[in-house]
């Protein structure tokens, strides 16, 4: 049997083993720092507008599938229309032919005096012409009726496998704000910040490009929100299109799509309204002067006036 003492000494050993494990778990596991909890706001918030973007670009191919979907509905009448006219001819046709039998243009050709048969000749051409014209037509208009019904299928199918991507989408982006929103809590101590509508000057600025400015100053201080183009809140691409919606112009509601949308100019060439684009057209702003942007940022942050160099711009985009 061991000796007490030694019965102690592997009891104090093993006790400080079991004090070492456990610092060094609560070490593995210990909170992260201010600045690493920043760093996963930030990529999480990036992560959170390409996705965001993605979901607006799913829209505008929504919208383009319902509209190609009536247009394909209204053209299924006319055709279904020509086709039941074009079906009345042939089976007229048909219906001839059955009751002439093979005879019926024999008869025509001996009957009659002899000096009208060249004209009885072509007079059974021309009709036999008529009918190979209505039968092409009966094939054709068929074919196109069959094409476009085919096609409407297609466009359908197409809508409702958008719609399902758009729910899913939603969900997945709503399921990672709440995460950024938690994580901005716990660093800020509050999920959203606030920080107040624009005071100062606003830039007086000649024609529609003013006018798109103006709005954007008038924004400012409104809360980040994903698929949101106003009143009340924006996502990125959102407050481009509305503020240019406000002078007059349309813009898809897309980072990328605004790119392809606008004329390419360089940064020497920026003017009061332009747009000033971001990570591979993954987010937007307008410029408004003076080193200036506006922009909606990010969930949980409001639309800011800040500096271009916010990161490095891969593009800039005048409204044709």
């Amino acid at each position: 049997m061991p000796h007490p003492r030694t019965r102690l000494r592997a009891l104090v050993v093993a006790l400080t083993a079991l004090a070492i494990t456990t610092s060094g778990a609560s070490v593995a596991h210990a909170a992260p720092s201010k600045s690493e909890l920043k760093k996963k706001i930030d990529a999480a918030s990036e992560k959170l507008e390409d996705v965001t973007e993605s979901y607006n670009k799913m829209r505008l191919d929504l919208k383009k599938t319902k509209s190609d979907t009536v247009k394909l509905e209204a053209s299924l009448k006319p055709t279904q229309v020509a086709l039941a006219a074009a079906t009345a001819k042939v089976q007229t046709i048909a219906a001839t032919s059955y009751i002439q039998g093979k005879v019926g243009p024999v008869n025509v050709l001996v009957s009659g005096d002899e000096e009208n048969l060249l004209e009885r000749m072509a007079f059974l051409e021309q009709i036999a012409q008529s009918n190979q014209l209505d039968i092409d037509a009966y094939n054709e208009t068929t074919e196109t009726f069959a094409e476009r019904k085919a096609a409407l299928k297609l466009t359908q199918d197409k809508q409702t496998a958008q719609i399902k991507a758009l729910g899913d989408s939603k969900k997945a982006i709503e399921k990672d704000l709440d995460k950024l929103l938690d994580m901005r809590e716990e660093l800020y101590g509050s999920a959203t910040e606030n920080t107040g509508s624009y005071t100062g000057k606003i830039p007086d600025i000649p024609g529609s490009a003013g006018q798109a400015v103006t709005f954007a100053f008038n924004q400012i201080g409104k809360p980040y929100g994903y698929g949101d183009a106003g009143p009340n809140s924006y996502d990125c691409s959102g407050l481009t299109s509305a503020a240019w919606a406000a002078a007059g112009k349309s813009l898809p509601h897309n980072a990328a799509a605004q790119y392809s949308a606008t004329a390419r100019i360089s940064r020497g060439d920026l003017q009061p309204g332009d747009l000033v684009f971001y990570r591979s057209n993954g987010h937007v702003a307008i410029y408004v002067g003076g080193g200036k942007i506006i922009d909606a940022p990010s969930a949980g942050r409001d639309v800011l006036h800040r500096t271009i160099d916010i990161m490095t711009p891969n593009g800039y985009g005048r409204i044709k």
